[in-house]
């Protein structure tokens, strides 16, 4: 299938390419110090964090994903959705008041407070590899196959290039500010982007009665039952909810956005924005693909339905800012990585093995680490395509990795028995753990494993007791260090009480039951 752009859609492209440089640009000459880099001054309010959590969740491999699964296996996909929202009111509750309170730079910071530094250097390395080999890599290779259906003029590599740079230009010159300000017009972008294909895509197929016609109505079940291959219920409180408490609650990619909040309130409003933007996916992203059942039967490749309809279905100027819409969830997810990785280099890091540097230079080195992980992405990206068996298997990366590091939080979070002798013992069963898993994907004996959402709740399990066991040989922390990074039920009795004086819209635990009765109201009619 070819495709052909007019020069108003390109136009309009090329536009908005160099509008989010220009920014970059406008925040980059604003920036003094390290703490204006990397955390935009710690002054970012609700709407631009809630903006930002949603885009950088959100990538062109994700538009492409959630229309073939509306299309191919169902609406189970949203499960992911939902349950982020349940993550996103936990973390606003409990995560984010002491990441807050401890001024922290990289979630791995709080490991440090909580048990050591090695528990820190441990999870940073981790996020490191993953975020730069996995998450943007993997964004530049599935977002360039998917520009090179739309140009297929142009190589793979070349399209990479130009990707990797537009968003490194803008990450390396304006920092978070750059970061969160772009990822907010993405957002609206990809929203109005994504509501344009719905409905153009809703008129064209005649509406819901000729999907009813020619769908069983089990493929618009959200949850599953318990024999589902894919995502059987019982999934979704473990290895799903393990998921959602990694990636919402733990990882720099994503949380660094909460950790420049002006203030608490301000975070907690974020986070519940954003909670309240990924329940529209379900409508705007995942609804498209099954009117596509009835605009294109016979269509057996998932990746090309979403393409498809954008040509098909949009006029000269929208499909414009469509296409605008689908690189921008691309740039989001590109920046969020390029900042959290060089958030993460530079103070976990290189900030230890120069104590005397002060902010600026910090600020100077974050920004060359930004440049080289760029290239590093770029030269492994095009690789990912060789190695198909492996690619496969990043859908499981998280749960190889994750198990450990979440142990390590919500443990060392609640528990204040919980101690470093413990943490380096998890950390040695959990990468061990970590490593046969992967020995098995890798030689074929994988499939014989239960579905991978059972396994990383059992990996999980397996770190917490032995996180638990091995603490009873150590010595736990000084209760005055305690207090400042483990929850006790004192802490919700005194944010109750600073809350009291909020109207009732602005308390974040209100919006958080709206949250609740709107999930539940769409599982009760999906």
């Amino acid at each position: 299938m070819e495709f052909t752009l007019g020069t108003l859609d390109l136009s309009i492209v090329v536009i908005y390419l160099i509008g989010v440089v220009l920014l970059g640009f406008y925040f980059g000459s604003k920036h003094k110090d390290a703490e204006d880099y990397f955390l935009a001054g710690r002054s970012l309010t609700w709407p631009i964090i809630g903006f930002s959590l949603f885009a950088s969740n959100m990538s062109s491999a994700s538009l492409v994903g959630m229309a073939g699964s509306g299309y191919k296996d169902g609406f189970s996909v949203f499960s992911y959705e939902w349950m982020a929202v349940v993550v996103l009111i936990i973390f606003a509750v409990f995560f984010l008041p002491f990441y807050l309170k401890n001024k922290i730079f990289t979630i791995p910071e709080y490991l440090e407070k909580r048990y050591s530094y090695t528990v820190r250097a441990y999870a940073s390395a981790t996020a490191i590899i993953l975020n730069t080999m996995v998450d943007i890599a993997g964004t530049l290779y599935a977002g360039g196959l998917v520009i090179q259906l739309i140009f297929p003029g142009f190589e793979l590599f070349e399209i990479i290039v130009v990707l990797a740079l537009v968003a490194g230009v803008y990450t390396i010159t304006g920092g978070l500010s750059s970061v969160m300000y772009t990822d907010a017009i993405q957002a609206v972008i990809l929203i109005l982007g994504s509501t344009l294909i719905t409905i153009f895509a809703f008129n064209e197929a005649g509406g819901w009665e000729s999907v009813y016609a020619i769908t069983d109505m089990s493929h618009f079940d959200i949850v599953k039952p318990i024999d589902d291959p894919v995502m059987p219920f019982p999934t979704l409180f473990t290895g799903v909810l393990l998921l959602g408490l990694y990636f919402w609650g733990t990882n720099q990619y994503i949380t660094q956005r909460t950790l420049a909040s002006k203030n608490i309130r301000q975070g907690q409003w974020g986070a519940m924005f954003a909670g309240l933007l990924k329940l529209t996916i379900l409508f705007i992203m995942i609804f498209p693909g099954a009117f596509a059942r009835v605009l294109y039967p016979d269509m057996t490749n998932m990746d090309m339905i979403y393409p498809t309809m954008l040509f098909d279905l949009l006029p000269t100027g929208l499909l414009g800012i469509v296409l605008a819409g689908l690189i921008a969830a691309m740039m989001s997810s590109l920046d969020s990585g390029l900042n959290s990785v060089s958030t993460l280099v530079t103070m976990d890091f290189i900030k230890k093995l120069k104590p005397n540097a002060d902010s600026k230079t910090l600020m100077n080195i974050g920004r060359m680490v930004t440049g080289v992980v760029m290239v590093i992405a770029i030269l492994w990206a095009p690789n990912i395509g060789h190695f198909d068996k492996l690619w496969d298997y990043l859908q499981n990366t998280l749960a190889w990795f994750c198990p450990p590091i979440v142990a390590l939080f919500v443990m060392g979070l609640f528990l204040k028995r919980i101690n470093n002798t413990g943490a380096i013992a998890s950390i040695v069963v959990g990468v061990i753990i970590s490593a046969v898993l992967i020995g098995m994907n890798m030689y074929g004996s994988g499939d014989q494993l239960p579905n991978f959402l059972y396994v990383a709740f059992l990996h999980f399990i397996a770190c917490c007791i032995t996180l638990y066991v091995f603490s009873l040989f150590g010595t736990a922390k000084p209760e005055s260090e305690l207090a400042k990074v483990v929850w006790t039920a004192e802490e919700l009795h005194k944010e109750t009480v600073s809350l009291r004086d909020l109207p009732w819209y602005k308390n974040y635990r209100y919006q958080g039951i709206g949250l609740v009765i709107l999930t539940i109201i769409i599982l009760l009619i999906y």
